[in-house]
């Protein structure tokens, strides 16, 4: 090993990157993981107790219902904006952004991460809505039937966890100031946006969107956190260097 060389985390800021960072990477902190899980936790129970907020979910749903938008000429861009949470239309982003950077700064890191992102989410997503059964506003009423899946909203978890991922690793390998704003953007508006628009067409209960976003805030924080623990040591494994 060569005298005085510096070792640098992997995984961390390369010293050739760009920028430097203009927006805070956005891992969650610590009181709003405890406000999702407290969210997650008293909506669930709420709503399998058939509490208060199924009754709010059903008015909202007659409301936005009589919008009658699914019909109307508003239906496709209204739809457009809640592919913003679709799986199809991020990954194709984020496969640009994991090439780009794997490509310029010859690392696998960023895809890793964003390999755990969609374990993590599709393992947790799916097991929330077939675990709780619960069917959506097109059908006729709020129901936990063994065919449901409405529970939470898929499309604002994968908003909220991968427009995430995609603004940490714009801002920890410095790219351009308005492409870290254009995540941070993204990141922030993107599960809003995602949210707004799938209650708006009736796809989704409000509740449905409201633990979509925090279930994906819980999966973004486990990310972060296994990424700090496992995957420096991976890749100090990959290059054949020590993990301290």
């Amino acid at each position: 090993m060569t005298r005085g060389a510096v070792r640098r985390r992997p995984g961390a800021t390369p010293p050739d990157a760009g920028a430097a960072p203009v927006v805070p990477v956005g891992r969650p902190p610590r009181w709003l993981l405890a406000a999702a899980a407290v969210v997650t936790v008293a909506v669930t129970a709420d709503l399998l107790g058939r509490g208060v907020l199924e009754r709010v979910d059903l008015r909202v749903s007659e409301v936005v219902s009589s919008w009658a938008l699914a019909d109307s000429g508003a239906y496709w861009p209204v739809w457009a904006v809640t592919q913003l949470g679709g799986r199809g239309f991020i990954l194709v982003v984020l496969a640009g952004l994991v090439g780009y950077l794997g490509w310029r700064f010859r690392t696998a890191v960023p895809l890793v991460r964003v390999l755990l992102a969609l374990v993590l989410l599709t393992a947790v997503v799916y097991s929330f809505k077939y675990g709780t059964g619960r069917t959506a506003p097109a059908y006729p009423g709020s129901f936990f039937h063994r065919d449901g899946a409405s529970y939470p909203s898929g499309h604002v978890a994968n908003a909220v966890l991968m427009w995430g991922v995609a603004r940490w690793q714009v801002v920890q390998y410095r790219l351009a100031p308005w492409v870290q704003r254009t995540a941070l953007l993204l990141s922030v508006a993107g599960p809003v946006a995602t949210g707004v628009a799938m209650v708006s067409l009736d796809f989704h209960w409000v509740t449905d969107a409201l633990v979509g976003g925090a279930v994906g805030v819980l999966l973004l924080g486990v990310v972060h956190a296994l990424d700090a623990a496992v995957v420096p040591r991976w890749a100090g494994a990959r290059t054949g260097r020590s993990s301290a």
